[in-house]
């Protein structure tokens, strides 16, 4: 675990190394910035409160869309996995979705809805829904239909089998879902936010472009990354690891 997050720290040192050493090469701070100026970019904007807002803006947005993606794909992919008939009505659907590039989503929702929060939440968690929906009905078919044919025979109450039964299942399949959906969402919201919202990360970063300001580009898409970076450690990995134990706990 220490010999891991050493390796982690020193690689991260190798990249800004190689980042300094690429920007002194290329002796233009318009063109590439270095690490430290990137930084104090970022300590500025922070003193000025604008960094803190826009990533409170991006932060809410992302996490209305992946609470939003989560459990409607959630429960579309079970009743899938669970119900032949369901599956065969949705299929077609989910195909549609899975393959409709999220850009068209973005652009179709704006024209449609307006330029407006709305709007932006439902891009994001059209293009959301579709992955965490395959994800779980694959986790719903290979369900152990014994546990199931158990909690009929003792009339198990529906919370009960949900809590006890459902979700122990499914919960693997769930962190994965959350963890590929995550990796994905936070990338389209900056799109959505670049392409119609007055806040957020990627409405900044659209402003920093028209300047043709890159450190400013890379101090607003760096703090985002800085975010994105703690909740992987913090939250994602530790989630996978603990799937891990149930695994290795249900196989002794």
């Amino acid at each position: 675990m220490h010999r891991n997050t050493g390796i982690r720290i020193f690689s991260l040192g190798l990249f800004l190394l190689f980042w300094h050493s690429l920007s002194v090469w290329l002796g233009d701070p318009q063109v590439l910035p270095s690490p430290a100026q990137v930084s104090n970019e970022m300590s500025v904007l922070w003193h000025q409160g604008k960094l803190q807002e826009n990533l409170a803006a991006t932060g809410w947005r992302v996490a209305a869309a992946f609470g939003l993606a989560m459990i409607i794909g959630g429960v579309l992919g079970y009743a899938m996995g669970r119900s032949d008939t369901v599956d065969a009505w949705l299929d077609p659907w989910l195909i549609i979705f899975l393959n409709l590039p999220a850009l068209v989503l973005i652009v179709l929702c704006y024209l449609w809805v307006g330029l407006n929060e709305f709007a932006a939440v439902l891009a994001v968690t059209l293009s959301k829904v579709p992955m965490t929906t395959t994800i779980i009905r694959e986790g719903s078919r290979n369900a152990s239909s014994a546990l199931r044919d158990l909690a009929s025979v003792y009339r198990l109450s529906l919370l009960t089998r949900l809590r006890h039964i459902v979700l122990p299942e499914l919960f693997p399949h769930i962190v994965s879902a959350a963890r590929t959906g995550f990796s994905v969402i936070w990338k389209i919201v900056l799109v959505v936010e670049f392409l119609g919202r007055p806040n957020g990360i990627g409405r900044q970063i659209h402003t920093q472009f028209s300047l043709f300001d890159v450190t400013g580009v890379l101090a607003y898409a760096l703090s985002f990354v800085i975010c994105i970076l703690f909740i992987e450690f913090a939250i994602m990995q530790p989630s996978e690891k603990r799937v891990g134990r149930w695994r290795v706990d249900a196989e002794a």
